[in-house]
């Protein structure tokens, strides 16, 4: 009875596949760029030159989040007086650095997966990074050509967890949410991306879903191979 069942849900899935969805969003810090670990590298290095602490929990809730968000829970954690401008610029300077003099590497499989996935579905990005830096990194590592478009964070009012950028990235494409699947990392982009309406997926990096966070998501992979050929099984596989 239980192999039955899990094989009824392994036939909706793929006809749910076939039949809905168009689109493949994905977030790009994390998820397609190993950029993550740099961050929190640049991030503790400014945190000593401007004399705070700071800890993993303050790392993850920025994490998804644009500048302008992001500056408002500076402002939040070490108060009014704090300059959250000049913390953020010169973690841009380290970053420019890193990326620089060693280049910012790859998430595993990540080229692999854009290459296969872009013949069945329309592929595009949904990041709180603003326009510049992704088509920098993007160009630098050979992708901008996989994304049909890019909606980054200086475009948006609020970033994620708000649904905003997702829905702006789906009325980029000309497609319902429901039609899209998200990809991300964090749970401020689980939060995005379903509240948007988008199929969720969560494939962790730093972050661990966790018990609020797992119902937001419809699929969880431990990696983007796993992601890549889930998304392109076929009926000929049942």
């Amino acid at each position: 009875m239980v192999a039955k069942s899990h094989l009824i849900k392994y036939i909706c899935d793929i006809m749910i596949k076939a039949e809905q969805f168009k689109a493949i969003i994905f977030d790009m810090d994390g998820v397609i760029i190993d950029s993550e670990s740099i961050s929190d590298i640049v991030w503790e290095k400014a945190a000593v030159d401007f004399n705070i602490k700071m800890t993993i929990d303050i790392l993850n809730s920025c994490r998804g989040s644009n500048k302008h968000d992001i500056l408002i829970k500076l402002t939040n954690i070490y108060g009014q007086d704090f300059d959250a401008n000049g913390f953020l610029a010169r973690t841009g300077v380290y970053f420019d650095e890193i990326a620089r003099t060693k280049g910012i590497p790859l998430m595993p499989y990540a080229q692999e997966a854009l290459s296969l996935l872009k013949p069945k579905y329309k592929i595009a990005l949904a990041s709180s990074t603003k326009g510049d830096d992704v088509r920098s990194e993007l160009s630098a590592n050979g992708l901008l050509n996989f994304f049909e478009t890019l909606t980054t964070g200086e475009q948006v009012v609020h970033s994620k967890p708000d649904p905003e950028i997702y829905l702006m990235a789906c009325k980029s494409i000309g497609l319902d949410p429901k039609e899209c699947v998200a990809v991300e990392d964090s749970t401020n982009g689980v939060k995005s991306a379903s509240a948007a309406g988008l199929f969720t997926v969560m494939i962790p990096d730093k972050i661990q879903p966790t018990e609020e966070i797992k119902p937001l998501c419809n699929k969880i992979f431990p990696s983007l191979k796993e992601f890549t050929n889930y998304f392109l099984a076929s009926d000929d596989e049942v």
